[in-house]
């Protein structure tokens, strides 16, 4: 049985319920306890040390009913309903090598259920990884199985003289293309059980290197998917930046608290405390363009950094494209996911224009920088051949932590036509190319990570 459960652990794993090593070990001693005779309460067991949110109860409600329900093996009607009567004993003595075909004969559905599951372990079924292998591995199910025998049997049946073998033939003949049907079925559950999850993974994978500006935008059954995509990256740097608040420095010792604490002992130094730095979140400024050229490429970078509440301390917005105006009270009002329509009715449409955006920036919100800023553009760098302003993007580099440029463009269009980007690069302690989620990802980890001591 732990095989099974083994397996079953794999069937969550692929429906995206996150299962641990400690987890699946806390899982086998509860069932242990509970034993495998009451359904419910086996159910319950697992669903308890395994599902850790709603959205996971879920998940595996249908995973165990997929998994541990199995379709009864159905036969052609045999005996004196069949159209070929009862086997006879010259029938049973030909299907004597086979015991698939001797449990066909004698309609024993339960012996053919325990060939299918062991022939199906044989032909590593449970392997499946794309919709492609369903045919090959029915095929192989069945060899496993035992259909070649049957159809041997037939072959001599058919050969016999005065159609001696017809009724025989015709027997297996019609119980060899149900139990086809029933392999296809029974592979196409475990496709829904272990490849669901593979060909989620290969969809995500070509999606993070999607391009945001692709002619013709993004497919809208893509954007919702690549939504939930920021947000659960987003999700995973909460998870693994928001445990380092706090790094002890080995090596440098703490003298005053190693002092204080020995007091205890007659002033000898038992215990030995270094020095401990708090570690401060970071204080993110973004700024967005959101003309039509990078409009989907800005809300997807404002999910991801409203995504971060856990890590962020504070986030402030600004969106402009002719003008710049604060996002922050649309975003809280109506979310990420529609700001962007809200945005654009009120500064949408307009001619590009990065210095008269910037000079509205320092006018109004430059005292939001700081030291412990970090300030994120996102933008093309096409100033419609206006004056860019670099006066301003110096001071706001002197200002800031960090300056961080996202270019949705090559670096080989960054001086090109319209295009000032090289000239702002200079005022940038990062500029780098972002035209999709992979590489969105990779550098707000950079951003995080830069608020982590080594």
């Amino acid at each position: 049985m732990q095989h099974t459960l083994e397996q079953f652990f794999r069937a969550l794993r692929a429906a995206d319920v996150r299962i641990s090593p400690a987890e699946a070990i806390d899982a086998s001693r509860a069932v242990l306890v509970t034993g495998y005779g009451d359904r419910q309460l086996f159910k319950d067991a697992l669903c308890v040390t395994l599902a850790k949110t709603a959205d996971e109860v879920d998940r595996f409600e249908g995973v165990f009913e997929t998994f541990f329900s199995r379709d009864l093996v159905t036969l052609p009607p045999g005996g004196k309903d069949s159209e070929q009567g009862e086997p006879s004993e010259q029938d049973m003595a030909q299907a004597e090598g086979s015991p698939l075909a001797q449990a066909v004969l004698q309609g024993d559905a339960t012996a053919i259920q325990q060939v299918m599951e062991s022939a199906a372990a044989r032909a590593n079924v449970a392997d499946i990884r794309l919709t492609t292998q369903r045919s090959r591995l029915t095929r192989r199910l069945l060899e496993e199985m035992g259909l070649e025998e049957i159809e041997r049997i037939i072959a001599n049946a058919r050969r016999m003289p005065d159609g001696q073998g017809e009724g025989l033939a015709n027997r297996l003949d019609e119980a060899r293309r149900s139990l086809f049907e029933q392999a296809q079925t029974y592979v196409a559950r475990q496709h829904d059980l272990y490849a669901a999850g593979s060909a989620r993974e290969l969809r995500e994978e070509r999606l993070l290197r999607k391009q945001l500006n692709a002619d013709g935008g993004v497919d809208p059954v893509d954007y919702v998917l690549m939504q939930a995509m920021v947000k659960k990256m987003a999700k995973r740097l909460a998870a693994k930046y928001s445990r380092r608040r706090r790094t002890s420095r080995k090596g440098h010792l703490d003298v005053r608290k190693t002092l204080r604490r020995s007091m205890g002992y007659g002033g000898v130094p038992f215990e030995i405390l270094w020095k401990v730095k708090k570690v401060d979140k970071p204080s993110i400024v973004a700024i967005c363009d959101v003309s039509k050229s990078v409009a989907a490429s800005a809300q997807f970078l404002l999910t991801f950094l409203y995504s971060l509440n856990e890590v962020v301390e504070r986030m402030e917005a600004f969106a402009f494209s002719g003008r710049m105006i604060s996002v922050n009270d649309i975003l809280d009002d109506h979310g990420v996911d529609t700001a962007i329509l809200k945005v654009l009715q009120q500064i949408g449409f307009q001619q590009t224009d990065y210095g008269r955006s910037l000079q509205d920036f320092a006018e109004q919100h430059l005292d939001k920088i700081d030291r412990r800023t970090t300030v994120i553009f996102l933008g093309d760098g096409r100033s419609n051949f206006a004056d860019p302003r670099l006066d301003i993007m110096r001071q706001i580099h002197d200002r800031a932590r960090a300056v961080i440029w996202l270019n949705p463009e090559p670096e080989s269009y960054w001086s090109q036509g319209d295009s000032v980007m090289h000239r702002y690069a200079r005022f940038c302690h990062v500029a780098k190319q972002c035209g999709n989620l992979e590489q969105l990802e990779r550098i707000i980890e950079d951003v995080l990570r830069s608020y982590v001591p080594r």
